[in-house]
This record gives structure tokens, C-alpha cells and sequence, in this order.
């Protein structure tokens, strides 16, 4: 029978200590479970998509059932897609786990350019946004909406083929996209800071998956993504939100000077996919909190002495960052991924995670 040495602080103490520079008394686990919470409760996938209250229970009993944090948020999946007027599809089978467009809505240049700016307060799944931000107010959790990144908004808009084309060969139409879909950040985030008395209970999240070097070069980020993405994070920034957690998602070595570039408040919460080791993660943003990187195929295919291995690794390297260090996946924890690795990957916080 495993046991666990006696904590001296909760996981969510852990986390304000770490926003707080503070020390721990050891490395705090970093769910990011989302569907796997659905599943792990019982309920269909869908509804962490589409049902507020069911997905804030099911985060709250995962948490409990682990003794893990998450900054939880409701994400309505492909994010701007029904906000700007279209449709999308919920995960339904075994293997799905995102929500996906049914069609681009920008299907030439003529819709690039006469796309218009949603209004935030009723645009497509924002009312359930608000819905689950509300009951995070009332019961103390830090208030969380995903704005998502730059790119992946536009990629969801027009589709990637599409996007990856129109970037060699019409680069005015992206940037034009790129336009609208900053304001629709902006946007929202005025939004959600005017809802709410304290700014410095918002922590915006974002996921940048069309930005990694799998799908485009480091110069196209710099074109497209770079600019757009630091005037959103100092906008928000400027509206009193002390921190922003950014997962840097898939391939993005040749990328991370640039994100270095962007402020993600005092301090910011990166989080990193398995392809970016944490010791290079930890040059770049010094002065941040890591958090990552357990590959989550591995979580989700491997034995329990790999994903137990692998967090050892990920530990002792997070440990020795200044800015603070989080245990995770690498990126969602898959929802069909065996209870019994994700256990694994807090037997090895226990057994390597502490701090004296």
C-alpha cells in the first residue's frame, strides 16, 4: 500500500504561493484534465464542452480524487467558430476529445474581409463562459476563460490548409484575420474584467497549437502571431490581470525567443509540450513558472513504471527552475488515459517532489 508523506500546504496554496514567488513544500500536480474529468465522473465528454455545471463538478471531483490543481476553465472548443456565426461538432466517439468546425466560415477573401467583430457579451458559447466563471466566483477558484492564441483562431475560421496558403500567398488577408481575431481577445477580456470586482482573481488561458513549427515556420510567427499576440497580453495586462497561463503547444523550440518577447505577467504560467525540454523552457523564462511536460501518449499507451519514470525526469529538471514548477502533461491529459498512470504521476511528486 502506497503512502503518501503528510502535506503541509494544499495544492491551491501551493499555486498562490508560487504567483506569489513563495516557496513550497513540494511540486504541486498540474492536472489539465479536462475530458478525463468528464469521463473519470461519468459523464459523456461532450459536457465539458457544453454543460458548465457538469464540468465544473467533474473538475472538482477529479481535483479531490488525486489531490491535484488545474486552473480550471469552461472552453467551448474551436474557440471563435461559433462566436463569429458558425457551427461546430462535440467529441462523441471513443477516440475524440475536441470539438471540431463543421466548415470554415472563411471560405475566400471576400468573407476574410467582410468577417465582422461578434458582440462578446451574447456571441455564440460566451453566455456559458460567463456561467462557469460565475460559479468559480462562488466557490473561491480563480476566474478563468480561454481566449485561445492568434493563429488557432484563424486556423478554426478559415481552416489550415487554407490559412497556410493565403500565408505565402496572401499575406494581407491573414493579417487581416489576425486583426479581428486580437480585438476578439481584447474584447472578451474587457468583458470578462468589467463581470467581475477583482482583476486580479482573472487568469486568462491560452493554448497556441498552430503556432508550433509543425504547422509553420518561426518566420511566419513572427509575421502573423508575434505582434498580435504581445498587444493582446499587454492589453490585458493593462486591465489590472496579473497573470496569464500560456501552454506553448507541440514543436516551438525555434519559437520560444519570440514568446521570451511576450509579458505574461508577475509572474506568468507557461506551460510546454513534451518536445520542448524543461531545462531549455527554463533559460527562456526564468523568472516564470513551468509547468509540463509528461508526453501525454505516453500517459495514455504506457506502462505505469514509464509514465512513473518520465515523471521522475520531468520533476528533477522542473525542480531546479527559479521561477517555480508545476508537474502536468505535456499537453490535455487524454480522457481515455488509465486512472491508474495518472495516479502514477502523483506517486512520483510524493516519492521525488519535495523541496527539503
Amino acid at each position: 500500500m502506497a503512502r503518501f508523506k503528510q502535506d503541509r500546504m494544499t495544492e491551491k496554496e501551493r499555486f498562490e504561493a508560487l504567483l506569489n514567488r513563495k516557496p513550497v513544500d513540494r511540486v504541486p500536480f498540474y492536472m489539465w484534465e479536462l475530458s478525463f474529468a468528464a469521463v473519470t465522473v461519468g459523464y459523456p465528454k461532450a459536457s465539458t464542452f457544453s454543460d458548465p455545471v457538469k464540468s465544473f463538478e467533474a473538475f472538482r471531483r477529479t481535483h479531490d480524487m488525486y489531490d491535484g490543481w488545474h486552473y480550471i476553465y469552461f472552453t467551448p472548443g474551436a474557440i471563435g467558430v461559433r462566436e463569429f456565426g458558425g457551427e461546430a461538432n462535440l467529441p462523441t466517439g471513443e477516440y475524440a476529445q475536441a470539438v471540431t468546425p463543421t466548415k470554415p466560415i472563411v471560405q475566400s477573401e471576400e468573407d476574410a474581409w467582410s468577417l465582422k467583430l461578434p458582440d462578446v457579451k451574447t456571441a455564440g458559447m460566451i453566455p456559458l463562459v460567463m456561467q462557469f466563471a460565475e460559479l468559480q466566483e462562488n466557490h473561491g477558484f480563480p476566474i478563468t476563460f480561454s481566449s485561445g492564441s492568434i493563429l488557432k483562431v484563424v486556423q478554426n475560421l478559415t481552416g489550415a490548409e487554407t490559412m497556410c496558403r493565403w500565408m505565402m500567398k496572401k499575406p494581407d488577408v491573414v493579417q487581416r484575420l489576425c486583426r479581428l481575431v486580437a480585438d476578439f481577445h481584447i474584447a472578451l477580456a474587457q468583458h470578462m474584467v468589467n463581470s467581475f470586482d477583482c482583476p486580479e482573481r482573472i487568469i486568462p488561458l491560452t493554448a497556441a497549437p498552430t503556432e508550433s513549427n509543425q504547422m509553420i515556420s518561426p518566420k511566419h510567427f513572427r509575421e502573423f502571431s508575434l505582434p498580435y499576440q504581445r498587444e493582446v497580453y499587454e492589453r490585458i495586462l493593462s486591465m489590472g490581470v496579473k497573470h496569464i497561463n500560456t501552454h506553448i503547444c507541440g514543436e516551438q523550440n525555434l519559437n520560444l525567443p519570440y514568446w521570451a518577447e511576450i509579458p505574461m505577467g508577475n509572474p506568468g504560467i507557461i506551460s510546454i509540450g513534451h518536445e520542448v525540454d524543461l531545462d531549455t523552457a527554463s533559460k527562456y523564462f526564468p523568472d516564470h513558472i513551468i509547468v509540463g511536460n509528461v508526453e501525454p501518449a505516453l500517459i495514455q499507451t504506457g506502462k505505469p513504471e514509464e509514465v512513473y519514470e518520465l515523471s521522475r525526469i520531468c520533476i528533477e529538471k522542473g525542480k531546479k527552475h527559479p521561477g517555480g514548477f508545476a508537474l502536468a502533461p505535456g499537453c490535455e491529459l487524454p480522457p481515455m488515459a488509465p486512472p491508474y498512470n495518472v495516479w502514477m504521476m502523483r506517486k512520483a511528486i510524493n516519492d521525488f517532489g519535495w523541496y527539503e
